[in-house]
């Protein structure tokens, strides 16, 4: 393995400057969504997060390519699992 000598990093006021103005609009967009998302449930804020639950849920869902299969009620279809 090559060693090489250590860089050294400045940081600028300029840079500092343009971290807080983008995590100011970060954080207002978040403020925004959020009344959007308990503003859309006509004031049932308990009901609104659920589904945005099961939303986020099902989203993770698909990125990872999970597809879970229904549980048969009966127990009769359970007898050919043994």
């Amino acid at each position: 393995m090559l060693r090489r000598k250590p860089t050294w990093l400045e940081l600028k006021l300029d840079d500092i400057e343009e971290f807080d103005g983008a995590r100011k609009e970060l954080d207002s967009c978040r403020k925004h969504e959020e009344v959007d998302v308990v503003g859309a449930s006509d004031g049932e804020g308990a009901l609104g997060l659920s589904t945005d639950h099961k939303s986020q849920e099902q989203m993770i869902h698909d990125q990872i390519g999970y597809k879970p299969l229904p549980k048969p009620n009966n127990c009769s279809s359970q007898f050919g699992m043994f």
